[in-house]
């Protein structure tokens, strides 16, 4: 059973990045339109420039989380973000819940949608 364990391993190892970052335009930044249906009037973004990784702006920080399923399914975190005080503080707290509970990625012409098996869902335009 080892053996066929480390097999597994090795041929996961060759298949290269499986995460969203494979999928998404590394080059682009995402931007949050809209969060369950209703625009989000903050500025928020999302990138996938590094395997495995995300990295953007929430209304008041930046961020960087791990994110190491394979595509199409999503698990970000945990999150680390700059701590900066701002009145946008609500907007801030909503965009990184969301983005916790996300559980699907979908990449298309770009336009990422994120969402759950309950029908939450974020909508970004790369910009």
């Amino acid at each position: 059973m080892r053996g066929a364990a480390l097999a597994l391993l090795a041929l996961a190892a060759c298949a290269g990045d499986e995460t969203v970052s494979r999928f998404a335009d590394g080059a682009a930044t995402y931007r949050l339109s809209e969060i369950d249906g209703a625009s989000f009037p903050a500025r928020a973004t999302i990138r996938f420039a590094e395997a495995g990784r995300v990295s953007g702006t929430g209304p008041c920080n930046s961020f960087t989380a791990p994110q190491i399923v394979p595509y199409p399914w999503i698990e970000i975190g945990p999150i680390a973000a700059t701590r900066r005080a701002r009145p946008a503080l609500e907007a801030k707290r909503r965009y990184f819940a969301a983005l916790r509970e996300m559980t699907l990625a979908e990449v298309a012409e770009g336009t990422l949608i994120l969402s759950t098996p309950e029908g939450r869902e974020m909508v970004f335009q790369a910009d």
